[in-house]
């Protein structure tokens, strides 16, 4: 589950980085807010990439897509940018599980049928 909920996060990093691009033309917006904001946001990208296994890192996360979706009445592309997002999210717990599950059945029938005497 950690490398698939990683990886989304990773690419979240950059699509936060690049709205922050895109919201800096907001005459509204300061540089500071903006990049305060975004700035965050990035970190818990990284910072949730070593927690998503850690009991909450996966609600954390689920946090953060809640909080990209709703990005877009800043910058209007991320309502879909941040629904692309959390459907991936959703993919990486889910599968990511299932995924785990799969390699502990694997390594205990590995302990079944392991040789004893060779």
């Amino acid at each position: 589950m950690r490398t698939l909920c990683s990886s989304t996060l990773i690419g979240e990093f950059f699509v936060i980085g690049f709205a922050g691009l895109v919201a800096m033309k907001d005459p509204d917006l300061s540089m500071a807010q903006v990049w305060t904001v975004s700035g965050i946001a990035m970190f818990l990208c990284l910072l949730l990439c070593g927690l998503v296994t850690r009991p909450g890192g996966v609600a954390l996360g689920w946090a953060l897509q809640i909080a990209l979706i709703a990005s877009g009445f800043i910058v209007p592309t991320m309502f879909f940018l941040g629904v692309v997002f959390a459907a991936l999210w959703w993919a990486s717990v889910h599968y990511g599980k299932k995924v785990d599950e799969a390699k502990a059945r694997f390594a205990a029938q590995g302990d079944k049928t392991s040789p004893s005497g060779a």
